[in-house]
């Protein structure tokens, strides 16, 4: 697996769905995957959006135990040779991971 995006929520349904949606569009013919840690939302985040993104790993937490945490969380269950942390009101461009990876490969 090439990478792991790993992003924590906390009551940003809206935001999260939008961030989801471009970081799937931009990781299309990339080796990699998407993990959400929720921090016990109760906006409705683990009722609705799982559904909507079934190819993505959710980690949904019963309690919300602070960031750092939940970004250790999503860490541990991550199999990337690289891990890239976003926050989930991030929209990245369409070739950002394509564009990312060309030049760590560069380099």
């Amino acid at each position: 697996m090439t990478i792991s995006v790993i992003i924590v929520s906390y009551n940003v349904r809206y935001f999260l769905a939008q961030c989801l949606c471009a970081v799937q569009t931009a990781m299309q013919g990339i080796n990699g995957e998407i993990i959400v840690v929720d921090n016990a939302s109760t906006d409705g985040t683990a009722t609705h959006l799982p559904p909507l993104f079934p190819t993505i790993k959710w980690i949904l937490q019963n309690e919300n135990a602070g960031f750092a945490k939940a970004n250790n969380k999503g860490l541990t269950a991550a199999a990337g040779n690289f891990i890239l942390f976003l926050n989930p009101d991030t929209l990245i461009p369409e070739h950002f991971f394509k564009e990312i990876l060309a030049f760590v490969n560069r380099h």
